[in-house]
């Protein structure tokens, strides 16, 4: 028996809770983006990446969009610290990209980091050291004044080291283990960091309120952020950073929620790769804002190489199902969802709509480099009509009527279910072409001419068993007169419900295909498609499937 009563809540509410955060409806413009893929995402990674690795890595994320990107701990290891100092030294840092660095709030490791940046145009200098209750009684055994003093002495370090080296590098500053904090005692601590830097317009700092574990439901997490956010001195002048974590599988929902609470900035990694269960991930974090109307500000217009390159340099996989990036994330197997998708295209199509809003779909696949025929419609035995109508029409041209799409949807569905597998459109096709198109046993047409006489009269060369005859009858037109023939000939049962036609070129010498059903004495419909550049000979075709059909029942 799992034993529960061993956990308790770690966290702490804010002292007074304002909740107006809870009031917005939703994010409405972007934040500054952070990058840690290459810190936080590399460390997390059972092999990390080599400096050749981190170096395209680097290129991937300025041309996604983000302009801050955190490089590494440079004091860490070698590889961190080479990576830093080739991109300074062969200008790989564009102007308008910041790079920021990590260093707990160590003299050694701080000196160390500085060194690292020298020569570096624009930087940010991240310090931390941890604050809650946890690590200050277990790990550090250090009261709330000790704690307090290494901030400060951290943040008065990197003040005196810049102004040494006449660098205009910009500071943060993370109470690590922000969420198991007492927040007026963070918000002590942070203070008193800014106090060191006294901010300014030109010069901001960042406060970075980490979920280094996530301890609490999201909303938890949003009235923290909002009671930093309301009790911070020099606030104009201060940037509120957010770095969570997804222990619970909350690191969207403290995002969104926390920055509704406001805050100005997010640091997390593509796809959410990061320590334990990892950071944020950026990318569905961006994609939720765009399928809101909102701009990202960053590109993510050709997912699919984003994340093949993501794969290639972390060694990590992108689930199918992972939001908007997954392979599968489009794809529609489920009937009733392909017929509604399906039906949504094709409205989008005759209202010709500026706004996207399909069934099923929360945005446009196309917008990220997807396409509908190879992401969104996907026939196995869980697919029904709709969709494999869809595919049909997509792929070959082929408009079949409402009943006979129900037909065809049986059929894929057999066919994948003996299987095992899912079905691509080529297969579909044969498919359609095996069960609808030239059946022609027990019964044979060789040969029609027509006459027009108080109607149309057809005169048939029939056969059916070895034996051939000439059968005469009129109908209300050349189709109905061929029936009539084979009905009175061979005391065939059945009514003619259903035919149609189109063409499949737009050429005075198309091909066309008609579609024919005809009902038999129990009330089943059996189907047939005739395909010819004379649309005649292409309806006595698909006559003459239904029928043999219908006698193969």
């Amino acid at each position: 028996m799992m034993n529960y009563k061993k956990y308790t809540r770690q966290y702490f509410m804010p002292p007074v809770e304002s909740l107006n955060w809870a009031k917005k409806e939703y994010v409405d413009h972007a934040p500054i983006w952070c990058s840690v893929d290459l810190r936080d995402g590399n460390q997390a990674l059972v092999v990390p990446m080599s400096l050749e690795q981190k170096i395209d890595f680097f290129k991937l994320l300025v041309r996604v969009g983000f302009k801050e990107i955190e490089v590494g701990f440079p004091a860490a290891s070698d590889t961190e610290y080479q990576f830093l100092r080739k991109l300074i030294e062969e200008d790989l840092i564009p102007d308008d990209v910041t790079v920021q660095v990590l260093t707990q709030a160590r003299e050694h490791i701080i000196r160390k980091t500085f060194e690292a940046l020298k020569g570096a145009k624009n930087a940010i200098v991240h310090v931390y050291n941890s604050t809650s209750l946890a690590q200050r009684e277990q790990v550090f055994r250090k009261s709330k004044e000790e704690i307090l003093q290494i901030a400060v002495e951290g943040a008065t370090l990197l003040k005196t080291l810049a102004e040494e080296e006449g660098a205009n590098y910009r500071f943060e500053y993370s109470p690590e283990s922000f969420t198991g904090t007492e927040i007026d005692y963070a918000v002590e601590v942070c203070n008193a960091v800014l106090d060191v830097w006294k901010p300014t317009a030109d010069r901001k700092a960042i406060i970075n309120l980490p979920s280094t574990v996530q301890m609490s439901m999201p909303h938890v997490y949003a009235s923290q952020v909002e009671y930093v956010n309301e009790h911070l001195k020099y606030r104009e002048n201060v940037v509120i950073s957010l770095h969570p974590h997804n222990d619970r599988g909350c690191g969207i929902s403290d995002a969104e929620m926390g920055i509704l609470a406001g805050a100005d900035r997010i640091e997390g990694t593509l796809f959410g790769n990061g320590e334990r269960t990892g950071n944020v991930d950026v990318v569905t974090l961006a994609m939720n804002m765009y399928a809101q109307g909102v701009d990202p500000e960053l590109d993510f217009s050709d997912m699919t190489e984003i994340t093949e390159l993501y794969e290639k340099y972390t060694g990590m996989k992108v689930d199918e199902r992972s939001p908007y990036s997954g392979a599968l994330v489009f794809a529609a197997f489920s009937g009733s969802h392909q017929d509604a998708i399906a039906k949504g295209m094709k409205y989008r199509e005759e209202n010709h709509c500026d706004t996207w809003t399909v069934p099923y779909l929360p945005i446009d696949p196309t917008d990220i480099g997807r396409s509908y025929d190879a992401d969104v419609i996907r026939i196995n035995s869980q697919s029904g009509k709709g969709g494999v109508g869809y595919i049909l029409e997509q792929h070959y041209g082929l408009k079949l009527p409402k009943k006979m799409r129900e037909a065809m949807g049986y059929v894929a569905k057999g066919a994948s279910d003996t299987l095992h597998k899912e079905l691509v459109p080529e297969e579909i096709f044969q498919l359609f072409k095996d069960k609808f198109e030239n059946i022609t046993e027990p019964y044979q047409i060789e040969e029609v001419h027509f006459k027009q006489h108080n109607g149309i009269i057809a005169e048939v060369t029939a056969s059916y068993d070895g034996k051939t005859n000439v059968i005469v009858a009129s109908g209300n037109g050349r189709l109905n007169a061929v029936s009539n023939a084979m009905k009175k000939h061979f005391r065939l049962e059945y009514d003619l419900v259903t035919y149609e036609e189109h063409a499949l070129e737009q050429s005075s010498s198309s091909r066309a295909i008609a579609y024919v059903g005809i009902k038999d004495k129990t009330g089943k419909i059996h189907w047939g498609a005739g395909l010819d550049v004379d649309i005649i000979k292409a309806s006595i075709d698909a006559l003459l499937t239904a029928i043999n059909h219908m006698a193969e029942a």
